[in-house]
């Protein structure tokens, strides 16, 4: 199959790639074997079909919106994909220390600030408007509204536990992409 071997540069994401090439974001991962986009290199080969160059538009006009930032520094406890008591994570949870900042991961609009949203309990949605959306659950506290614009970076709420019989101290954190979820490491830096 013709393509080229570009190679990741430093901070760079699969979703930014396969936007620079115009190629779909599970193809280009199904295509070279990326289970898991954390294990992304800096130097790494990645294999594009059926292109030499990236697209003939600049990387910041290539990429719709701004890129994902990580919501919280910690360590992932779970990853995407995993299972723990019989459910399926559909997205990473962050431990991190009690009450940390939580911050939004991309620019948006709140679409849902809750106390009580099952086992996420006091959960915030943001709508980031090109159809992707993130999810920060198990907060102790909710610093935003329904329907109040957010800046990338700004702080949206604090780490807590959830109301369940985990008791840990996590961040639950979801990407979506028209309401489904996505695999956070290929969105984030």
């Amino acid at each position: 199959m013709p393509g080229t071997y570009p190679r990741v540069a430093k901070s760079e994401t699969l979703w930014r790639i396969s936007k620079m090439y115009g190629v779909d974001l599970e193809d280009l991962a199904s295509l070279n074997r990326i289970a898991d986009a954390s294990k992304l290199e800096e130097g790494q080969l990645v294999f594009i079909p059926n292109r030499r160059e990236p697209l003939k538009v600049s990387a910041q006009r290539a990429v719709p919106g701004e890129e994902f930032a990580w919501p919280v520094r910690g360590r992932v406890i779970a990853s995407f994909g995993s299972t723990y008591g019989g459910m399926l994570n559909k997205g990473l949870n962050i431990e991190a220390r009690y009450a940390s900042e939580v911050t939004a991961s991309r620019s948006g609009k709140v679409v849902f600030a809750g106390e009580k949203f099952g086992a996420f309990g006091k959960t915030v949605i943001i709508d980031h408007g090109d159809g992707f959306s993130t999810v920060y659950a198990r907060n102790t506290e909710i610093l935003v509204s329904p329907g109040q614009g957010i800046t990338k970076g700004q702080a949206i709420g604090k780490v807590g536990s959830g109301p369940g019989r985990d008791k840990g101290t996590y961040l639950h954190f979801e990407i979506r992409k028209n309401h489904v979820a996505q695999n956070p490491y290929f969105y984030l830096p």
